[in-house]
């Protein structure tokens, strides 16, 4: 069977993550892509659940938009104080 090229741009610290991962399942960068085409061919669909960060929900956003509202009428008060968590 015929083969070709593609081109796939990413981040460097990402591509440096994926090939480790990669290497250590036994397989190259290019085994990989080929694994989820086709089993995204064979599934008809991407093969694993994408899911919006629901930060971004409809009702979040709404949330948001009616505490900025209050902040900017001089409506607020501090009620939590929420530290970010490192990734």
């Amino acid at each position: 069977m015929p083969t070709t090229s593609i081109t796939i741009r990413m981040d460097e610290d990402l591509k440096k993550q994926a090939e480790s991962l990669f290497d250590n399942l036994g397989m190259n960068m290019t085994t990989a892509f080929t694994v989820f085409a086709k089993a995204a061919v064979r599934q008809q669909r991407i093969p694993f659940e994408l899911a919006a960060d629901p930060f971004y929900s409809d009702a979040n956003m709404e949330r948001l938009i009616r505490a900025a509202k209050d902040i900017d009428a001089g409506k607020w008060t501090i009620r939590e104080t929420v530290e970010a968590e490192n990734d």
